[in-house]
């Protein structure tokens, strides 16, 4: 009889797991082979993330290594085991053949994790509390000690995913998601996460060690700047932050600082200059002060204007990347709305507020300034709302699909030209 999946993986190693927004998945693949540079690495691109399998010698520096340099993963999980199920108590029997004491000490503090999609189960807390069980239990038949339950500040994350058939026990190695790079503290309402951010840059192609610029016309708090201005510096997103694998077996001080060493080293001058504006000065200066956190206050050239009126910010033409306004975020970016001075003069994001309209008004405005002003450029725009080509009066030459968490997206590239002067106006 052929062994079982989750027996399978552990004689051949171990398997990491990185998780990602959907349908960016084969982008991660590539940033994941480039971290760890292994030719011969096998990586598997799957639906919601990345699987890696790593040799158990080589597991804790794999994982340091993605934790400290991926941009665009959720996690980093050591994927432990996986089997059918049927009921809590099939959870309880998987999760009990782990050897947990492999992992971490008796002295840590843990929490589980359960996320379900099509699950026959009808109680996710209970079988949380099965798989916990299973753990503790495992604990005190082998010292007669068990480890304690912290549901906000745990040492150990385990994660379990319940599809309609499997379940799949992992343990996290990140702690905090690692779109909480450690520099964001001001923000603005319904902000960009950092992951998204890298991966829309990622898929615009834009090449941090070139000299292309970026602009953000709408960078509200900052997010796709800052995190183009530490990849055009090479600064490693894990440098400000800390992680759960420092509480587990096996992670050596030494080693983590010598990677933390190897990644300041690789830090540069930018060659790509890298600008933001937003028309609510209060975003600005919010991101001024992020950007100064991040360690790249200096590079950023970030200013306050209105979108449909900032001229280009280089003369040579580069590539604008925003999150530009939709729905309740309609005037975010440009004047014309009803007390539009006011709600300015009070110091608020015109983002926060909306006139119900579709945009269709202020997203031809844009397209106008564009046509005028932006010859050259290439813009990439991600929102929810499919008609915004037609909106914009522009062919996209492309679209990815991308969520926002569960807001389904596309980046749309436009590839800017100059307006068509008529004969007449010629004259």
């Amino acid at each position: 009889m052929p062994p079982s999946p989750a027996v399978s993986r552990e004689l051949a190693g171990l398997a990491l797991f990185l998780p990602c927004a959907a349908q960016t998945e084969a982008l991660l693949g590539d940033e994941v082979r480039s971290i760890l540079a292994a030719p011969d690495l096998d990586i598997e691109v799957q639906r919601g993330g990345v699987r890696v399998q790593v040799a158990r010698h080589a597991l804790m520096e794999a994982v340091m290594r993605l934790n400290l340099h991926s941009r665009m993963a959720q996690r980093v999980l050591i994927a432990l085991r996986q089997d059918f199920y049927r009921s809590e108590d099939d959870v309880y029997a998987l999760a009990s053949g782990i050897a947990w004491e492999q992992w971490f000490g008796v002295n840590k503090t843990i929490k589980v994790d359960v996320t379900a999609h099509n699950s026959p189960l009808k109680s996710l807390n209970f079988v949380a509390l099965r798989l916990k069980d299973a753990v503790v239990d495992r604990f005190r038949n082998l010292n007669g000690s068990r480890p304690s339950i912290d549901t906000h500040h745990p040492d150990v994350r385990i994660h379990l995913h319940l599809d309609a058939e499997q379940a799949f026990i992992s343990l996290d190695t990140s702690g905090e998601p690692l779109f909480k790079r450690g520099w964001r503290e001001d923000k603005g309402d319904a902000p960009l996460k950092e992951t998204l951010a890298a991966t829309m840059i990622a898929a615009s192609g834009w090449d941090p060690k070139g000299t292309l610029p970026l602009y953000d016309p709408c960078c509200g708090s900052g997010t796709i700047v800052v995190e183009a201005a530490q990849m055009a510096c090479g600064i490693a997103p894990g440098l400000q932050r800390r992680f759960a694998f420092e509480k587990l077996q096996g992670f050596e001080r030494a080693a983590w600082q010598a990677l933390c060493a190897e990644a300041r080293a690789q830090q540069r001058t930018p060659t790509a200059a890298v600008f933001g504006s937003d028309i609510a000065h209060r975003m600005v200066d919010f991101a001024k002060r992020n950007a100064e956190r991040a360690g790249v206050g200096q590079v950023v050239q970030l200013r306050g204007g209105d979108a449909l009126q900032r001229m280009p910010p280089s003369d040579v033409p580069g590539i604008m990347l925003l999150n530009p306004p939709y729905g309740t975020r309609i005037e975010a970016a440009g004047q014309g709305g009803r007390n539009m001075q006011q709600r300015r003069d009070m110091g608020f994001s015109a983002r926060e507020f909306s006139d119900g309209d579709d945009g269709a008004a202020f997203f031809q405005k844009l397209a106008a300034h564009w046509k005028g002003h932006y010859a050259g450029w290439t813009a990439w725009l991600l929102t929810p709302d499919m008609k915004l080509p037609g909106k914009l009066r522009f062919k996209e030459s492309r679209r990815v699909p991308m969520w926002n968490g569960p807001i389904d997206c596309r980046l749309f590239r436009f590839d800017l030209t100059a307006r068509k002067v008529q004969p007449d106006q010629a004259q």
